[in-house]
């Protein structure tokens, strides 16, 4: 198959993950959907692929190898996950078959055909989406705190979706992408990082044939709904802005997802819906054997949880594993 997407997840996030396949799955039952696991599993739990939406599986040691551990250890768990997109992308790219790629974070849903980023990859070889498209009013102080500052620190672009073809110029870009990303994929926003995602600020500027593609109906969220507004047409398909909504991106789901969601969507009773909708979907695909907040990579081998004050000291101690071998494993306690 010529189109493949992906996601890249830990086993705490396969709930979410779940959605995104099966929603994707049903848009586009001839894609292949791919499953980045930066993880190992719990005891008791075994990831079957013959009974998941998705149809292949990366797993970290696949991408990193003999580095894997060294590497983990220097990242938390979102550092971790996003770091891992570009290498996996690259993995991906270089399938024979393959001549477009869809990146998707875990936590979204999909809900129309993306036939219409499959054809702007026949004349771009990139595409982004904005956090915004339309400015906030000069008098909402609180929105442009929220989303316009938010998008200033955190990234112009949401990373949470790219698509890439496989010309030349796409894979100079993840190139690029998969070398800073192995050694400056880290939440410091003091230094101007926000992990994968404050690199692509500089997408347009270093690569051709980009398309910022500005559609209300991609990539819909809390940072932008003070500027979307869902409805359904008289067929029942869902709407924002009187553009069919591909695909929302349920960030941050849980007390914080439900503070913004309630004080950007106020009374668009459709998006209320939509969130507990989702919440449903994947409180149904929560598997039991997963405890909450399991990360294998998050403890030490004696169970102990690893502070992240540690992984920065091992991360920019660059000669200590070689100085002290033992570390080579730094999760060994």
């Amino acid at each position: 198959m010529k189109i493949h997407a992906y996601t890249s997840f830990t086993f705490c996030y396969l709930n979410r993950a779940r959605v995104l396949a099966k929603t994707l799955r049903q848009q586009h039952p001839d894609w292949v959907i791919w499953a980045v696991i930066v993880d190992c599993p719990p005891a008791g739990f075994e990831f079957d692929l013959s009974k998941e939406d998705f149809d292949r599986v990366i797993t970290v040691e696949m991408l990193l190898g003999e580095l894997t551990n060294p590497w983990l250890f220097g990242h938390d768990i979102v550092e971790a996950c996003t770091a891992v997109k570009a290498h996996a992308l690259q993995h991906i790219m270089a399938q024979p078959e393959v001549e477009k790629v869809f990146y998707f974070d875990p936590d979204i849903a999909v809900f129309n055909s993306m036939g219409e980023v499959v054809d702007l990859l026949d004349h771009y070889n990139i595409v982004v989406t904005p956090h915004q498209v339309e400015p906030e009013l000069a008098n909402e102080n609180q929105a442009i705190i929220d989303n316009e500052i938010c998008s200033l620190q955190t990234g112009i672009f949401n990373l949470g979706f790219l698509a890439v073809n496989k010309s030349p110029e796409a894979q100079k870009f993840v190139q690029w992408w998969a070398d800073r990303l192995f050694s400056f994929c880290h939440d410091r926003t003091d230094l101007g990082l926000f992990v994968d995602q404050k690199w692509c600020n500089l997408i347009p500027c270093f690569f051709e044939g980009v398309k910022v593609l500005r559609n209300p109906g991609y990539n819909v969220a809390s940072w932008n709904l003070s500027k979307r507004k869902m409805a359904y047409d008289e067929n029942g398909q869902a709407q924002i802005n009187n553009q069919p909504l591909r695909f929302f991106h349920f960030t941050k789901l849980g007390p914080t997802g439900d503070v913004m969601t309630k004080r950007y969507a106020r009374d668009n009773m459709e998006i209320h819906e939509l969130w507990a909708w989702y919440c449903q979907e994947v409180a149904n695909a929560t598997d039991p054997l997963i405890p909450n907040g399991w990360w294998y990579y998050g403890i030490y081998s004696d169970g102990s949880a690893i502070e992240k004050s540690s992984r920065v000291l091992y991360r920019n101690k660059n000669n200590l594993a070689k100085h002290l071998p033992q570390l080579s494993n730094p999760f060994n306690r």
